[in-house]
């Protein structure tokens, strides 16, 4: 169900290069988190634990390789050289599945273990509606259907992208996606955040880093300063590439009071993945416009649980205020029929270099989807409170 080292989100290979560079002996802990509370069925542990243990097979392959080097120039030689040389270590990788309730924890250094959560996540889609075998619309209607959004979408002139990886209904439902998508012309469709597809059909690969870069920095840093160390620490490996900038990780009004002008006119953008749309996107302009920046010459990549009407008031909300495009996931990638499931793998705990285990936590702009040890959320907002 994995078919490829590069069947992956692309940021992960972004944070996996920034993590060798920076933290190479850093160490960390991610789990499982059923948001929706779903039952698994019985054995469904046993059945995830062989693919888990099949995808030690992977490896970079010469095309795959050559793709990296000839598309992703900011990932430098060494760094691809020591991505041939990874395999998945299943030993990193718990399972267990008692009386329906699934637990998967994954702990290794942070530069190996990254690069469990999206293939994880899918893997556990994917083998929940095989071995549940609930009837899906006919394939050509799910076809038809993507290709109707990606008509409006158009039609809204605006620009899209897949971001469906981790929650999938399977393999080859996401790989038909992806070919209906290509139809359209790079003015609707930028490309997709899974690596195997961009080279699979010569798209671009999309994404710069997730909530985990921040969490692991405010482990190591502590709340008040994670943010800018994270910031400062992008900046240093990537010299202005892959600049759209993670908001909410510790909410988006702690982001702003530390996004400075350096940082804002670095950065090409923002990217909004909690909360109110149309509130992040004035707290964006005006951050910008308090600095003296031109708000139509930034970014914000929308990528919250987006549906082809919440992209339409998005569009009519920002249009001639702010640059803006969209990251979608499961309308895109499990539009089938049949309900997708809300799982999510986070970071929680990490032993930076020097210390002892910390917990790591999300507190987004959204309190459902707040991650980690609640004294520790506790902690994280009585620091926000009196910063």
């Amino acid at each position: 169900m994995i078919k490829s080292i590069l069947d992956n989100d692309f940021y992960k290979f972004t944070m996996q290069k920034a993590t060798v560079n920076l933290f190479p002996r850093a160490v960390v802990k991610y789990q499982f988190i059923n948001r929706s509370h779903t039952k698994f069925p019985d054995g469904f542990d046993k059945i995830l634990l062989e693919n888990i243990k099949e995808m030690s097979r992977l490896k970079l392959t010469k095309e795959e390789k050559d793709f990296l080097i000839s598309r992703c120039y900011f990932l430098d030689p060494a760094y691809i050289d020591f991505l041939a040389g990874y395999r998945f270590d299943s030993d990193e990788v718990t399972v267990s599945c008692i009386e329906g309730n699934l637990e998967i924890n994954i702990v290794g250094y942070w530069y190996r273990a990254i690069m469990w959560e999206v293939p994880l996540m899918a893997l556990v889609s994917e083998l929940y509606f095989h071995i549940l075998g609930e009837p899906t619309l006919p394939e050509n209607e799910i076809q038809k259907n993507a290709e109707e959004k990606m008509k409006f979408y158009e039609s809204l002139g605006v620009r899209v992208s897949d971001f469906g990886t981790r929650r999938r209904y399977s393999y080859n439902n996401h790989d038909k996606i992806i070919q209906t998508l290509t139809k359209f012309s790079n003015k609707t469709f930028l490309g997709t955040s899974n690596v195997h597809f961009a080279q699979k059909y010569g798209v671009s690969p999309m994404g710069t880093q997730a909530h985990e870069w921040f969490m692991f920095h405010a482990a190591k840093y502590g709340f008040k300063m994670a943010t800018t160390f994270a910031l400062e620490h992008w900046i240093d490996i990537y010299r202005g590439d892959l600049g759209i900038a993670l908001s909410d990780t510790f909410t988006t009004d702690l982001f702003f009071l530390h996004f400075d002008t350096k940082q804002a006119k670095l950065f090409d953008g923002v990217r909004h993945d909690s909360g109110d749309p149309i509130i992040f996107a004035q707290k964006t302009i005006n951050h910008y416009k308090s600095l003296g920046i031109d708000p139509t010459t930034k970014s914000i990549v929308f990528s919250d649980s987006l549906t082809p009407d919440k992209v339409k008031e998005i569009r009519d909300f920002c249009s001639e205020k702010i640059r803006f495009s969209f990251g979608i996931g499961t309308n895109f990638t499990n539009d089938v029929g049949v309900t997708p499931l809300n799982i999510v793998i986070k970071m929680t705990e990490a032993k930076p270099e020097g210390r002892g285990w910390v917990n790591t936590i999300k507190l987004s702009d959204e309190e459902t989807k707040h991650t980690g040890d609640p004294e520790t959320i506790d902690l994280c907002k009585r620091v926000i409170e009196n910063h």
